[in-house]
């Protein structure tokens, strides 16, 4: 029964009115689709970028970057690959550059997020003035009744301007769910931002500190003398000739 009210409705007004209804609706439905989509993808983006951060900083106090590092390649994360940039750099690049690097890796990241939010955006300020296309139209199929009859009563306009409001009554509902979730979204991704920000300013302070304590080793390494070989005796036979 529900099935058959629903078909009712959209074809209630004509065609062109039925198209518009059924845009609305579909736009309607893959806002709601896009919406379960980023909540999922945001959430776990979070509490998976916290993990691995936890991970990666306990590791790099240890002094333990071989570990920290392979904790990153089996991470699913996507901010794995903040992390991954950073470990590739150290001992190749000086700190400017190794910061710079992150923060390109990060940005990287947080464009990543936003994903098809844009689609929420455009069906926020397009579908209130396509369900208005649609008053308009039953607005002009009401006077074109007027013309043909002759008659102006509430009977002959009122069933035409009814369904045309319809259609506005759905564009308002879609394009205020749309703004509802984009404006959600967009808060919870400038926390997301702020987050990985705060993440890769502390990978990258840790990282230096690493850089700081493998330096003077390297160098002392570097710097300590190598035994000198000596020549064999004159007359001491080779190891060919032995």
């Amino acid at each position: 029964m529900f099935g058959h009210g629903l078909i009712d409705f959209l074809k209630a007004g004509g065609p062109v009115l039925l198209i518009l209804k059924a845009f609305i609706v579909g736009c309607s439905v893959m806002v709601l689709a896009i919406a379960i989509e980023r909540i999922v993808t945001l959430w776990s983006f979070l509490d998976r970028a916290r993990q691995l951060h936890e991970t990666v900083k306990r590791c790099l106090y240890r002094g333990a970057l071989a570990e920290a590092r392979t904790a990153c390649e089996r991470s699913r994360s996507p901010a794995a690959e903040l992390f991954l940039v950073g470990f590739e750099r150290l001992g190749r690049s000086n700190d400017q550059a190794l910061e710079a690097a992150v923060d390109r890796e990060r940005v990287r990241i947080a464009l990543a997020l936003k994903g098809p939010l844009w689609v929420l955006g455009t069906v926020g300020a397009t579908s209130p003035f396509i369900g208005l296309f649609g008053t308009v139209w039953g607005i002009m199929i009401a006077f074109n009744q007027i013309g043909v009859t002759g008659k102006a009563g509430i009977d002959i306009v009122g069933p035409g301007i009814a369904e045309a409001l319809i259609t506005t009554a759905l564009g308002l509902v879609a394009g205020i769910e749309s703004v509802v979730f984009y404006n959600y979204f967009m808060a919870r991704l400038s926390r997301a931002a702020a987050e990985l920000k705060l993440i890769s300013e502390e990978f990258v302070e840790l990282l230096r500190e690493q850089k700081d304590k493998l330096g003077p080793a390297a160098e002392a390494a570097r710097a300590e003398p190598q035994p000198a070989l000596t020549p064999p005796p004159v007359g001491a036979p080779t190891k060919a000739e032995a």
